[in-house]
Formats: C-alpha cells, sequence, structure tokens
C-alpha cells in the first residue's frame, strides 16, 4: 500500500469533523408544545377522612359486642388526613356546612404528579 491510502492516526483521534458533530450542536432545540391539561381537572377523585386507627388481634376482635370501645392512635382535636385517592393530600378538621360534614384543610402536603405522598 502507498502511503496516500492510509490514515493518519491523529486524525482518527481528532473528532472534531467526525460524524457532523458540529452540525448537530448547532442544531436549534425544538421546545415540546404545552399540553391542555383542562381535561384532567374534571376527573372525579375519591377524598375520604381518616379519623385514626388501631390494631388489634382478629381473636379479640371477634370477642367484642356491642358497647365495647376500641382505643385508636390519635388524641381527641388532633387533625384528621385527608386522603385523595388513598394518597395523603393533607391534614384538616371537621367543620359543619349547613347541617352537614364538611372539614377545613389545615395544611396541604406537597403534591407530586409522579406518586403517592406517603
Amino acid at each position: 500500500m502507498t502511503d496516500q491510502s492510509l490514515i493518519d492516526d491523529d486524525f482518527l483521534l481528532d473528532d472534531d469533523g467526525l460524524f457532523g458533530a458540529d452540525e448537530a450542536l448547532a442544531a436549534p432545540v425544538k421546545s415540546k408544545p404545552v399540553k391542555d391539561m383542562s381535561f384532567f381537572q374534571q376527573l372525579p377523585v375519591q377524598v375520604t377522612l381518616e379519623l385514626a386507627s388501631a390494631e388489634i388481634a382478629l381473636g379479640e376482635l371477634t370477642k367484642m359486642g356491642e358497647g365495647d370501645v376500641i382505643g385508636l392512635d390519635r388524641m381527641v382535636g388532633e387533625p384528621l388526613d385527608i386522603r385523595v385517592n388513598g394518597a395523603l393530600l393533607g391534614r384538616g378538621e371537621v367543620v359543619e356546612v349547613n347541617g352537614r360534614y364538611g372539614v377545613r384543610l389545615l395544611e396541604v402536603e406537597s403534591i407530586s404528579l409522579t406518586g403517592a405522598n406517603d
């Protein structure tokens, strides 16, 4: 082979002009269009209030009868957990609204669309 047909090793190590790298860097980046999320504003969700809970043995539960009391893990006046589709939204207190129960939000957890906070 002649010296002219051989590729110089320095050329292979210098990749500035290979594969159009300069052109790729200079190409404008296209931004994604903003999606209309108004559809999701109309989806119904299940909101529940969690007063408190208790863990007892099944045998103890089967022995209970009318008038027996199960002690719960929260104090009187402590805020209730507010859950949306099972995920913790925040805490609140029970209020009366036109003769019905309602809930006043006392604190709201940081909300993420990537997963439930709990």
